[in-house]
């Protein structure tokens, strides 16, 4: 079906978890019901099975299952050997919970601003922002593009820099055929129920190809524990249960198929609003993101988002307002206007609708009923 044939009255939900259940129920429901007769349900072998399974699609030697993906980000910044004395420089623009992360690590944050192209961390953004203290950056890979990784890469080698990626909004996205997840000491992912590969609760996992650092974080997730009842190091609670695991075994062999899909929509997206007053997302070059969102930036947001809403089409916003202007992080003494890319981006980003799940005439209604916002038929 044509974009043009697409009826303006067909619903388009943000996000549909239950039509994601519906397209894979029956693998779904087995491996429920696979966990439950076996009657184990924390730290078994689902867990072990899926931690080797992502590690073998990332191209990677380990990956450690825990909690959420806020925990994974600690505990890979611990793992690393992140301390209280430490900075760890990361994007102004992103979620509270990658900010979050780093303070369960007991470092401190040290924010910077963005590639107005991306929306993501580049060398200059990071360079800028630099100081004595720092010795973490985060890369946040957003919307399913991948922050400077080429860049940071270089400048965490040149300053003895420790490279984390946050790859919760990446999973599936490459630079250079090489698996976003695999250029840092560690990364982090999120499955959080709306991510590319998402759980049906919270769950997260660290990935890295150092064996020390692979070691550290398993004994952090857990107590500490070396051996059961044995803490070698402080650690906490953050184990992924075996029903959430064996989940998400039963929809990682799908994630390619529904990764391209997205990239299928997003590609009709580009195409229809290229000539509107738009700002649309660049991907790096030599990059293949996994697109997680479709962010456009507009100063009509408001408008659009009503007018889209009048045709029952649902948008939202990510994120509507940049860390240092959140109340809770005012001790690091930013102030408006010192991140001015982060803050244009929280008063103009619009998501929407991208799943892979969305029909051809949910993706045809999208397009109509942004470009008749702006006096254009598709």
């Amino acid at each position: 079906m044509t974009d043009t044939a697409a009826p303006a009255t067909v619903r388009v939900p943000f996000g549909s978890l239950d039509a994601d259940y519906r397209a894979r129920r029956g693998p779904i429901d087995a491996a429920i019901a696979r966990v439950l007769s076996r009657g184990r349900f924390i730290a078994g072998e689902e867990v072990e099975a899926f931690e080797r399974e992502l590690a073998s699609y990332l191209g990677l030697p380990d990956v450690v299952a825990c909690a959420s993906g806020t925990d994974a980000i600690a505990i890979a910044l611990l793992s690393a050997g992140a301390g209280p004395d430490d900075e760890v420089l990361l994007p102004a623009n992103v979620c509270v919970p990658v900010i979050a992360g780093v303070r369960l690590a007991g470092a401190r944050p040290r924010l910077a601003d963005v590639d107005h192209a991306t929306l993501t961390l580049s060398r200059a953004d990071a360079e800028r922002e630099l100081s004595p203290r720092v010795r973490f950056v985060v890369a946040v890979h957003l919307y399913g593009g991948l922050a400077d990784l080429e860049g940071l890469g270089t400048l965490a080698r040149e300053r003895g820099l420790v490279l984390v990626e946050d790859c919760a909004q990446s999973l599936g996205a490459s630079a250079g055929g090489t698996r976003a997840g695999a250029f840092g000491t560690a990364s982090a992912f999120s499955f959080y129920p709306t991510k590319n590969l998402g759980a049906y609760g919270d769950a997260g996992a660290i990935a890295t190809a150092d064996e020390a650092v692979a070691t550290r974080a398993r004994r952090v997730r857990q107590y500490g524990w070396s051996r059961r009842d044995y803490s070698e190091v402080e650690g906490r609670n953050s184990r992924m249960d075996e029903l959430q695991a064996a989940i998400l075994r039963a929809k990682l062999p799908s994630l390619e198929a529904d990764n391209e899909r997205r990239r299928r929509i997003a590609r009709r997206y580009d195409d229809a609003f290229r000539e509107l007053p738009l700002t649309l997302l660049r991907a790096r070059s030599g990059t293949a993101p996994a697109p997680h969102l479709y962010a456009v930036r507009t100063a009509r947001r408001d408008g659009l988002r009503a007018h889209l809403a009048s045709r029952g089409i649902e948008t939202a916003i990510h994120y509507p307002l940049p860390l240092h202007l959140q109340p809770a992080y005012a001790f690091l003494g930013s102030r408006r206007g010192d991140f001015p890319v982060s803050e244009e981006a929280s008063e103009t980003v619009v998501s929407l609708p991208l799943s892979s799940t969305l029909s051809d005439d949910q993706v045809g209604a999208v397009i109509a009923g942004v470009t008749d916002f702006f006096g254009v038929r598709p």
